[in-house]
C-alpha cells in the first residue's frame, strides 16, 4: 500500500524538493531537434498508418485522397501553432497541453476542457497499440507455424504477451530516458511502412479487384464516415507535442520553437513518405477487400511480412510509452500536489503498472481495430488535433477579423467540429456490429 505522509512540507519546501525536476515531462531539458523528429514520428506513425488503406476503401478514391491530403495540411498547420504558442509569453513555457488550455480558457475551465480530452486521447492510443501489437504478434505466429496450428490461440493471448513488455518499459524514469526506445521505434515505423507499400506494389492487383463502396456494417454512409475517424486517428502527435518541446532547452537567444519546428518538419516529411504510399498503393492493390490492418492482407514473401510485423511490435513498444508518459506525468502530479503522497518509486511504479493493466484489460475486452480507430479518431483525436489549437490561437493571438489567419482558423474549426460529430457514429456502428456478431478483427464481413 502507498501511504500518504502525515505532513505536506516535503512538497512545499522547494529547497529540498522540486516537483518539476521529478515529474517525467520536465525532469530533463537536454533534447534537441532530432529528438523532436523521432519523438513526433513515433507518436504519429503507428496503428493509424496500418488502417489507412482500409479507410480509403470506405471513403473511395476521390474523398479518400482529398481527406488524406487535407488532414496532412491542417494538422501540420495546427502543429506549427502549438509550437509557436509554447513560449508565446516571455519567461513562461507551456510544458503541457492543459497549461496552454488554461492560458486560453481560464485556470479551471482550461483543465476541464483539455485534461479529459488529452487523457482520453492518450489512453485510447495505448489501448489501440495494445490491440495492434497483439495482432502483429498473432500474424508472426500464424505465418511461422501455419494456420492449422494457430487456430486455438486467440488474439487476446497475444495482447497479453505484448502488454507484459510495457510493464517493464513503464519503469523508465522520464521522457528523455525513453529517447533510445523512441528512436528505434521511429526507424521501425518507416521500415514496416515501406515494406507494406513495396510488398503491395510488387503484388499485382487481381482482375476482380473492386473499388466501389462495400457494405461492412449495416449502412454504406456509416462506413464512409467511419473512414474519416480512421484517418483522423493517424494524425495524433499534437497531444504530446508540447510535452516533447518541454524537453528542449530554451533561452531568449535560442528559443525551443526553432529546433522543435525543424524536427517537426522532418517528422512530417517522414509521415508523408509513410502515409501516402501505404494508403494509395494498398488500396489500389486490394481494393475494397483490403483488411483492417494492411499487413494482414499480405502473405508473401513470408519472411518479409514476418519481419514487417515484428517491426510493428518494436515500434509500438516505443509509441505506447510516448503516449503513456504524459498520463504518468498528470497522475503523479495530482497524487503529489493534491493528495500529498510522497514522491517515491513505489508511488511511481504503482501508478504506471495500474495504467498498463487497465489499458491491457480494455484491449483484451474490445480487440476491434478499425472500430476503435473510427470512434476514438473522431471523438477525441479530432478536437485536440484539428480545432482546439485553432480556438486557442484565436483567443491568445487575436488575429484581425476576416484576416487570412482568422479565416484559416475558423475553417479548421468548422471542419474539425463536423469530423468530431459524425466520425464516432460510424465507429460506434462498426463496434456494435462486431460485438453483436462476435466478429474477430481483420475479417471481411458483409450484411446482405
Amino acid at each position: 500500500m502507498i501511504q500518504s505522509p502525515p505532513n505536506r512540507d516535503h512538497v512545499e519546501d522547494h529547497q529540498s524538493f522540486d516537483l518539476e525536476d521529478w515529474l517525467p515531462i520536465t525532469a530533463s531539458r537536454n533534447a534537441n531537434w532530432y529528438y523532436s523528429a523521432f519523438h513526433n514520428v513515433t507518436a504519429m506513425v503507428g496503428a493509424g498508418v496500418l488502417g489507412l488503406p482500409y479507410a480509403m476503401s470506405e471513403l473511395g478514391w476521390g474523398p479518400g485522397v482529398a481527406v488524406l491530403i487535407l488532414s496532412w495540411v491542417i494538422t501540420l498547420y495546427t502543429l506549427w501553432q502549438m509550437i509557436e504558442m509554447h513560449e508565446m509569453f516571455e519567461g513562461q513555457r507551456f510544458d503541457r497541453y492543459h497549461e496552454l488550455g488554461q492560458a486560453a480558457f481560464g485556470r479551471k475551465l482550461g483543465l476541464y476542457i483539455i485534461v479529459p480530452l488529452q487523457l482520453l486521447v492518450e489512453t485510447s492510443a495505448c489501448i489501440i497499440y495494445m490491440v495492434t501489437g497483439g495482432e502483429s504478434l498473432k500474424k508472426v505466429h500464424q505465418l511461422s507455424v501455419g494456420d492449422d496450428k494457430c487456430t486455438k490461440l486467440r488474439i487476446e493471448y497475444f495482447i497479453l504477451i505484448f502488454a507484459s513488455s510495457q510493464f517493464v518499459l513503464s519503469l523508465l524514469k522520464n521522457f528523455n530516458s525513453i529517447s533510445g526506445v523512441s528512436l528505434v521505434a521511429a526507424v521501425m515505423s518507416v521500415s514496416y511502412s515501406t515494406i507494406a507499400w513495396v510488398a503491395s506494389l510488387a503484388r499485382e492487383a487481381p482482375e476482380s479487384v473492386e473499388y466501389g463502396y462495400k457494405k461492412r456494417t449495416n449502412s454504406v454512409p456509416l462506413d464512409l464516415i467511419g473512414g474519416l475517424g480512421e484517418i483522423a486517428f493517424a494524425y495524433a502527435g499534437h497531444n504530446v507535442v508540447l510535452e516533447i518541446q518541454a524537453t528542449i532547452p530554451s533561452t531568449p537567444e535560442n528559443p525551443s520553437k526553432r529546433p522543435m519546428w525543424k524536427g517537426a518538419i522532418v517528422a512530417y516529411l517522414i509521415v508523408a513518405f509513410c502515409y501516402f504510399p501505404v494508403a494509395l498503393i494498398g488500396f489500389k492493390t486490394f481494393g475494397n477487400n483490403v483488411e483492417e490492418n494492411i499487413l494482414t492482407s499480405l502473405h508473401d514473401p513470408k519472411a518479409l511480412i514476418i519481419l514487417a510485423n515484428m517491426f510493428v511490435v518494436v515500434h509500438l513498444l516505443g509509441s505506447y510509452q510516448v503516449y503513456a508518459m504524459p498520463v504518468f506525468d498528470m497522475i503523479e502530479s495530482v497524487m503529489i500536489r493534491k493528495w500529498h503522497f510522497r514522491p517515491t518509486r513505489v508511488l511511481r511504479f504503482s501508478i504506471r503498472w495500474t495504467f498498463v493493466a487497465a489499458t491491457m484489460g480494455i484491449a483484451v475486452a474490445l480487440p476491434y481495430f478499425s472500430a476503435l480507430l473510427s470512434f476514438f479518431g473522431g471523438f477525441v483525436f479530432a478536437p485536440t488535433t484539428y480545432f482546439i489549437p485553432c480556438i486557442i490561437w484565436l483567443i491568445l493571438k487575436k488575429p484581425k477579423r476576416f484576416s487570412l489567419s482568422w479565416c484559416i482558423n475558423w475553417s479548421c474549426i468548422i471542419l474539425g467540429v463536423v469530423l468530431m460529430i459524425i466520425a464516432p457514429i460510424g465507429g460506434l456502428a462498426k463496434l456494435r456490429y462486431q460485438i453483436k456478431h462476435k466478429r474477430l478483427p481483420n475479417s471481411n464481413y458483409t450484411i446482405t
